[in-house]
């Protein structure tokens, strides 16, 4: 879900009202100082794109992809009365989110315009998390709480979430935590705490998955810029991951389960590029599925590769 417009929205009330907004900007590449080797308390839980309209209609009418996913087309009303709908591939514990160019306000719905959310598993994680950030040389993480509307009018705290900074040139990745109202409310339709700190991805999904092909999102590959880059960096070592660099510019963070590339480019060139699924059971054949301008490859075997831009 795109929460940089909520961010900013909030933010510029914050100077109105008071005339200073402190923020931090994450600065180190990864060769800038040792991986984080601590417990691992930022997962992969979600990310999205927004792609050219032909591709984004595409996706939103296909026959396959309800067949081969846990698949949904939803609006959503967030803090301050935000609204996006997305076009989502559920799995198990982690899910995708695509949209189409013009679909989000501003510049945060231009072509190649991306994010990604990484989540904590037990209560009281984030702030674990704020204080790593702290320690690479963050001084101000910038937090925000967002709410959802289930359609009363009435809010209801969804997540808290923590940037590195409240600038960016087309992705912004947040870390997240689930907050114990909404698990609460029964409209959320999330399932009973495996623990008492349970506030995990598999609990906040719904288990739609197991009627369908894809299980999980397995890797993701996104093209950001430099300066988003080095934004990123500081967060994903702050959750626990193992990053380091690739040749020809960029970084894989591995940890959790789910492989993050991130490739640095220039802002034209951003996007996202390539998602992977593991799949609930293995196919012996190989399907290929073209929709819009993207190619989704289904087997053989337990996974499914999706290509865009091709």
């Amino acid at each position: 879900m795109p929460l940089r417009r909520a961010l900013q929205v909030l933010l510029a009330l914050v100077v109105v009202l008071t005339g200073a907004v402190g923020t931090g900007t994450g600065t180190a590449l990864a060769e800038e100082g040792p991986a984080q080797t601590d417990r691992q308390l930022l997962f992969y839980n979600h990310a999205y794109g927004v792609l050219d309209r032909e591709t984004a209609d595409a996706i939103e009418h296909s026959a396959y992809l309800r067949e081969f996913a846990n698949f949904q087309v939803r609006t959503t009303t967030g803090a301050g009365g935000q609204t996006w709908t997305g076009r989502y591939l559920m799995g198990r514990e982690t899910y995708l989110e695509l949209f189409g160019v013009g679909d989000l306000p501003g510049e945060d719905g231009t072509l190649g315009a991306a994010g990604m959310g990484v989540s904590t598993e037990r209560a009281g994680d984030l702030g674990a998390v704020i204080a790593r950030l702290r320690e690479q040389g963050i001084a101000e993480p910038i937090e925000f709480r967002q709410t959802r509307d289930f359609g009363d009018g009435v809010p209801v705290p969804w997540f808290d979430a923590v940037f590195t900074t409240d600038q960016y040139d087309a992705f912004g990745p947040w870390a997240m935590e689930y907050r114990p109202e909404y698990f609460a409310d029964p409209r959320s339709n999330t399932e009973p705490a495996a623990h008492p700190a349970d506030v995990g991805r598999e609990r906040y999904l719904p288990d739609g998955y197991r009627d369908h092909l894809m299980r999980d999102v397995a890797s993701v590959r996104i093209a950001v810029t430099e300066g988003d880059l080095a934004d990123t960096v500081p967060l994903l070592r702050a959750g626990g991951f193992s990053v380091r660099d690739v040749p020809g510019g960029g970084v894989v963070a591995r940890g959790g389960g789910t492989t993050i590339r991130l490739d640095a480019v220039a802002r034209d060139q951003a996007g996202l590029r390539q998602v992977e699924f593991s799949l609930n059971e293995a196919v012996p054949y190989r399907h290929e599925e073209r929709i819009g301008r993207s190619t989704l490859t289904v087997g053989p075997g337990a996974r499914a590769v999706w290509r865009f831009g091709t």
